[in-house]
């Protein structure tokens, strides 16, 4: 997999305001990453030891 450098406006552009804390998307960080959005979440789940506490949550029918 070849690295390539995001610009910072495109990532700025992907954050947004949830609950009071700026939060990206599954599918966003995924996309940035290179990987699928399963698979993304496959990982996080799978080694919860390797991310924060509040790394992830779900959104509500609301948030959405």
């Amino acid at each position: 997999m070849q690295n390539k450098i995001i610009p910072i406006a495109q990532i700025q552009a992907r954050i947004h305001f949830v609950r009071g804390k700026r939060v990206m998307l599954d599918a966003d960080l995924a996309r940035f990453h290179g990987v699928t959005t399963f698979n993304l979440n496959k990982a996080v789940s799978r080694n919860p030891g390797r991310f924060p506490e509040d790394f992830a949550f779900v959104l509500n029918l609301e948030e959405t």
